[in-house]
């Protein structure tokens, strides 16, 4: 039986390797891009291509070579910095990559493709997010995430691109970056250090990377919701204050200081999704509770440290 072949942009990053090593288990034919190639897999079955989006003639080469039957495009990183800090460069690695990507794939052999967007397309927007809202972006990130989701919609509607867009919110989970909020506060407390935060008043959505996975894995798999975006989270709102007293909690370690850090200016102080559609249309649903996630989260990061 012929393997599914996949490509994953950005498939070295937190979500991108979990979903690499999660289809590679599934028996498909997976390749990933990275910027820099330092990523090691457990299993050497796992292409690794050293790519920049924004490198139209590299794209070009290497896309004109292959024949992809599913894309997962999890291409650029968070950035909050202001226009006139970074100017085109987020644009670049989040709007202008992509044209340059699917302007030379394959659409023939083409099954599907998932794009992944982010919570912070919708801005200031009242809680609970929902896709028929109309998004407020209040950065450059999220009006090129955004920009790059009317895009893809523009694609199905003219052209039946069969695309699925995910907006997803926090992800936490083992093998994150230590400098994201969650490993960091796990860290401090392991290391029973006083840390400075917010004072916490936030909402937020945290949905543990298995879950994540999943629903991208469902899209993947599904035909019958091409054009369409869908929420992806966990559907419980937490305080910040509150999660980081149950990881204190939990370790019987760290000293945090609220109120330390000031919020960010135009921070939305409550960003939690509606889930309903996904569950509805889709079949998925989130399975791994806060205290689940964390508590492995917790494991993953004591053996790391200790290592």
């Amino acid at each position: 039986m012929n393997k599914k072949r996949i490509l994953i942009i950005g498939g070295t990053g937190f979500i991108g390797s979990h979903l690499a090593e999660f289809l590679n288990k599934k028996k498909w034919d997976v390749t990933v891009t990275s910027l820099t190639k330092k990523k090691k897999f457990s299993n050497s079955e796992i292409k690794i291509i050293k790519l920049d989006l924004v490198d139209l003639k590299k794209t070009s080469d290497f896309i004109k070579k292959k024949t992809f039957e599913y894309v997962v495009n999890l291409s650029g990183y968070i950035d909050h910095s202001s226009f006139f800090q970074k100017k085109n460069t987020i644009l670049e690695s989040h709007f202008y990559g992509v044209l340059n990507l699917v302007k030379n794939i394959n659409r023939k052999k083409l099954k599907k493709f998932i794009q992944i967007g982010s919570s912070d397309e919708y801005g200031n927007l009242n809680s609970p997010q929902r896709e028929s809202k109309k998004e407020m972006p209040i950065s450059l990130y999220s009006f090129s995430k955004l920009a790059t989701a009317n895009f893809f919609q523009m694609l199905y509607r003219t052209e039946n691109f069969p695309v699925t867009i995910l907006r997803i919110f926090l992800a936490y989970g083992p093998g994150q970056d230590q400098k994201r909020f969650i490993p960091q506060i796990i860290t401090g407390c392991l290391q029973n250090k006083s840390f400075d935060t917010s004072e916490g008043k936030q909402l937020r959505d945290f949905c543990y990377i298995d879950d994540i996975i999943s629903a991208i894995y469902k899209c993947l798999l599904n035909t019958k919701n091409n054009g369409e975006i869908f929420n992806v989270g966990s559907g419980k709102p937490i305080q910040i204050k509150f999660l980081i007293n149950k990881i204190v909690s939990q370790l019987k370690s760290g000293k945090p200081a609220f109120g330390k850090i000031k919020y960010r200016k135009n921070e939305n102080m409550s960003l939690f999704p509606d889930i309903s559609k996904i569950k509805k249309n889709v079949g998925w649903k989130p399975k791994v509770d806060l205290s689940q996630g964390i508590k492995k989260t917790i494991e993953y990061y004591k053996k790391k440290i200790n290592a």
